[in-house]
């Protein structure tokens, strides 16, 4: 058969015809609709890829796919916390602070039994009132609203779940997510803000001078096993503590942590994730005595941003908790800032190459606080450009009334892709690190 030749003419029309599917909505490229959704935590990403690895709700049927746009949407879709493969899918901002019906609600709408901020002050003055514990009908009404409030912001989320925010604006403001004594659970691509406690507790035995205690963090794992948590980014949102009065001498706060992992939660991975504008950022282990979080808290950080945190980024106890390839930032204008790596009883803390940005103020001897810790892992940090030995210096400048830290944390990380350096984490963390930046 003789083939006939084809005309420049025919070949562009052909282009233009190609091009134009193209604009009109041709089958797009893989790359166009990858749908993380259903994705999984790689084979080597850290701890949470261990024992079986974490694969949230991807087995999810098409039942258990849902996409929510307020709080009442989400609480359904997590179905108490139940323990059913599910993928939630959520767009555009949620407000946890709302009733049944969408209306927004105050601390106003949660106060109850007579509570308010100025007879609370007044019946808890330590001028007057002295040292003891909060009691009577002030804590009583404090403590009621508070309840109220929670049953609002308190989301429990249960085994097998994935929760992925659609695009580059989902937000979750107000709530304080619950991973308890539940497994297999992956949040991704979505901000938490603004954890915010109406009714924060005086406590007046708390740190010699006292204290105000917040009830919520922003995301919460107690007992919880196998998380993959990535390009989340957490804050205060538009409520800075800082920003707050001083009551008793000491600041008013109202939200306590971004992230906190306790009450024996293990195979945590951390990635990709920012943590910004906050005071105590992320604990891991919550007491000295808890001695059922021995064998436990193995957790994985790693690409992850700290800004304007002013400690615990993270501060352990118990755990074997491999920091590699963080970003660190401590803004020009922080005058509050304490300590970044808080080194507490049986920690375990191995770091690699991780970058520290600060004004001139803090010191390298400032990053790394010992609170009754023994051991400190560490190699290829960089200060202010400079590498450093974080360990050395820590144990040059400790006040003497601490013990010098030593290298050998008794471990080495069995799981963990490669590890950049220092300056190139730096680099691409600034860059892809949060909410709504995943490629």
């Amino acid at each position: 058969m003789r083939l006939l030749p084809v005309s420049r003419t025919r070949m562009l029309h052909v282009a233009l015809g190609i091009a134009l599917l193209a604009a009109i909505g041709a089958p797009a490229s893989a790359d166009d609709t990858r749908d993380i959704s259903r994705e999984t935590l790689a084979a080597d990403d850290g701890w949470a890829a261990a024992e079986g690895g974490t694969t949230g709700g991807a087995a999810a049927d098409d039942a258990h796919v849902f996409t929510v746009r307020n709080r009442a949407e989400l609480v359904r879709a997590l179905d108490g916390g139940s323990a059913t493969p599910k993928i939630i899918r959520i767009a555009g901002t949620i407000d946890a602070n709302t009733d049944d019906e969408g209306r927004r609600l105050d601390c106003a709408d949660y106060a109850t039994d007579g509570y308010s901020l100025k007879k609370y002050l007044a019946a808890y003055d330590p001028r007057t009132w002295g040292s003891a514990k909060p009691s009577g009908p002030q804590e009583e009404a404090r403590q009621a609203s508070a309840a109220r409030q929670a049953e609002r912001v308190e989301i429990a989320v249960g085994a097998n779940t994935t929760i992925v925010g659609l695009g580059d604006s989902a937000v979750l403001e107000g709530a304080s997510l619950q991973i308890k004594d539940a497994g297999n659970v992956i949040i991704r691509n979505v901000e938490l803000r603004d954890a915010y406690d109406c009714f924060p507790v005086w406590q007046p035995n708390t740190g010699g001078l006292g204290d105000w205690k917040s009830a919520y963090d922003n995301l919460w794992l107690r007992g919880a096993r196998q998380v993959w948590i990535d390009h989340v980014t957490a804050s205060d949102g538009d409520h800075p503590d800082a920003e707050e009065p001083t009551y008793f001498g000491r600041n008013y706060l109202h939200h306590d942590g971004l992230l906190d992992i306790t009450n024996a939660s293990d195979l945590v991975t951390v990635s990709w994730s920012r943590f910004a504008d906050h005071d105590k950022a992320m604990l891991v282990g919550n007491s000295d005595s808890a001695t059922g979080d021995r064998g436990k808290l193995r957790i994985t950080l790693h690409h992850n941003e700290f800004e304007s945190v002013v400690q615990r980024a993270p501060r352990v106890r118990f755990g074997q908790v491999h920091l590699y390839n963080n970003r660190y930032v401590v803004p020009d204008d922080a005058h509050d800032y304490r300590y970044s790596w808080g080194v507490g009883t049986e920690s375990a803390i191995y770091a690699e190459n991780n970058a520290f940005t600060t004004p001139g103020h803090v010191e390298a001897a400032d990053l790394v606080k010992s609170w009754n810790g023994s051991a400190l892992h560490q190699t290829g940090s960089l200060f202010n450009g400079f590498l450093v030995d974080l360990l050395a210096i820590n144990n040059a400048y400790n006040s003497g009334s601490e013990r010098d830290l030593t290298a050998d944390v008794g471990w080495t990380p069995p799981l963990g892709a490669p590890i950049d350096s220092a300056v190139k984490a730096d680099h691409d963390v600034a860059r892809g690190a949060g909410a709504g930046r995943i490629r």
